[in-house]
């Protein structure tokens, strides 16, 4: 018998008790940094420094982190289900839980990429995008083809190349579960809206939600709580 699919996305939310600082919460990173000078296109112009050591210390933060009950229930899912993660998150505590579709909207914080690459009609130009792990990248370090390496991340102000894809693996899904995502941060925000009509869609959010839907079922906990009772719902 065919296995129910299943579309995840996720946001900062579900990484948020794995250690991982959020954006926009209180207490986020975007109260200590301005985000146009480290994660725009336009910053990487300005100071192409300061962004890599913005990037840097993510990744020294990330390789200290592990994936919490959430992102291990969802890779569990599994078992029973197709289950199509679509993340907002650059972290990689999704594939280090197990699950085996990931698919990163917003680009991957353990890679990088020439920055000369990152226009090309495939989006990212993968074939150029090198993983680096944890480590570390400075100025001066260069690809192959002469040109700075980058974070591979979608900056403010650059398309997000991946999402026709996302878009496709929502309009196939018999459910969608969202957790950790505050669905502000746009084309992703508007992801849930192309789930079939005959889609449940479970919301995991503790706080009010900003969107309105007759198909949405919101349980207002935490990832790692909230995410439990949505698979106990699902059965």
């Amino acid at each position: 018998m065919k296995k129910p699919v299943i579309a995840v996305l996720s946001g900062a939310g579900i990484s948020a008790e794995s250690g991982l600082q959020t954006f926009r919460d209180s207490g986020g990173l975007w109260e200590g940094y301005d985000p146009m000078e480290v994660a725009s296109a336009q910053g990487w112009e300005r100071n192409p420094g300061l962004v890599l050591d913005f990037y840097n210390a993510r990744r020294e933060k990330l390789r200290d982190a592990a994936p919490n009950e959430a992102h291990r229930l969802l890779a569990m899912l599994e078992e029973s289900c197709t289950v199509d993660v679509i993340t907002q998150n650059v972290d990689n505590l999704h594939e280090r839980a197990g699950s085996t579709h990931v698919l990163h909207l917003h680009g991957e914080l353990t890679k990088i990429r020439p920055e000369n690459t990152c226009n090309e009609s495939d989006g990212f130009s993968e074939k150029y995008v090198v993983d680096i792990g944890y480590g570390r990248v400075s100025l001066g370090d260069l690809a192959p083809n002469g040109a700075q390496y980058r974070p591979h991340i979608v900056f403010f102000g650059e398309a997000v190349p991946k999402i026709e894809r996302a878009i496709d693996m929502v309009s196939k899904a018999d459910a969608m579960i969202i957790v950790g995502t505050s669905l502000q941060v746009y084309p992703a925000a508007g992801l849930y809206r192309y789930a079939p009509a005959t889609a449940p869609i479970y919301i995991v959010d503790p706080a009010p939600l900003s969107v309105r839907d007759p198909r949405i079922i919101h349980i207002r906990k935490v990832a790692t709580e909230g995410v439990k009772e949505c698979l106990e719902m699902l059965k």
